[in-house]
């Protein structure tokens, strides 16, 4: 018996998935909250397999010492990135770096192009600076549905998300389940983290950094959405600078909902083809 079931935390199988329920994943999560990030990822590792853990990432700094620990533990580990489309080219160069350093062939997931030509042609090329709306429908079909198709080959994916990052993800907890994806395990080994113990853990281990944060970028994603960051400033102002009041959030670490949100995303697969909002893609 290994890890944590021998401690009576138990799994049991669905549709050739390891899933764990409420209550396990409260155990657990208690018991690895005050233990070190790469006790949680061997955990993870020993408990669903290597192949079925992913470690989805753009690359930030929180991203590559979460790679970088993974790939100590095991250098089979299954590394994950979303192509946008509008990514800067700095992003394209991590991903070079990711596998000369390491070995690891990067799987790069791109969205449907028919969703994105639809979407581009109802709204224009640049429709996420006319409302939040369409930046949450540009988000959606850019990110969100290219992750689910990732998601739904694995039981676990890691996350670099940290409870001082912002507001929205201050209750983080280190395990919990992704109820918007099948209830799959979500691990935020990193939660308690602050930003000086990830560069910390950066500088120790010579681990590569993302060319922008030179540039004073302090959050990284598309090109058109993403700017520098004064000295001073929240580090997530950088994201989506001209909107007043709303979610910093793209919706792949907390589900965002709006009615016109869902009618615009609704709208957009339709034209596509697609069955509507909740419709998954074509794997």
């Amino acid at each position: 018996m290994n890890g944590l079931a021998s401690q009576g935390f138990g799994v049991f199988e669905e549709e050739h998935r390891t899933l764990l329920d409420d209550l396990e994943v409260g155990e657990i999560g208690l018991f690895y909250e005050d233990q070190e990030p790469e006790k949680l990822l061997s955990w993870a590792f020993e408990r669903f397999g290597v192949d079925r853990v992913g470690f989805v990432t753009s690359f930030q700094l929180e991203g590559m010492v979460l790679l970088d620990m993974g790939w100590r533990l095991n250098p089979s580990l299954r590394v994950f990135t979303l192509d946008t489309g509008r990514l800067p080219p700095e992003s394209y160069e991590m991903i070079d770096k990711v596998r000369e350093r390491y070995g690891i062939a990067v799987e790069v997931v791109l969205p449907e192009r028919e969703l994105v030509e639809a979407m581009v042609r109802k709204h224009g090329a640049n429709l996420f600076q006319k409302s939040v709306v369409l930046r949450l429908t540009c988000c959606h079909i850019r990110k969100i549905l290219p992750l689910n198709r990732i998601l739904r080959k694995l039981d676990a994916w890691v996350t670099g998300l940290r409870r001082e990052q912002w507001a929205t993800r201050a209750n983080i907890r280190k395990i919990e389940l992704d109820h918007d994806h099948d209830g799959i395990v979500k691990l935020n080994p990193l939660a308690d983290w602050s930003i000086e113990m990830v560069w910390d853990y950066i500088r120790r281990f010579d681990v590569p950094v993302h060319p922008l944060y030179g540039k004073g970028y302090s959050s990284i994603s598309c090109a058109p959405c993403t700017r520098p960051v004064p000295p001073g400033e929240d580090p997530r102002s950088g994201r989506w600078w001209w909107e007043k009041d709303a979610p910093k959030e793209c919706g792949m670490h907390c589900s965002i909902e709006t009615g016109g949100f869902e009618h615009e995303v609704q709208a957009i697969l339709g034209e596509s083809g697609w069955l509507g909002f909740s419709h998954r893609p074509k794997a």
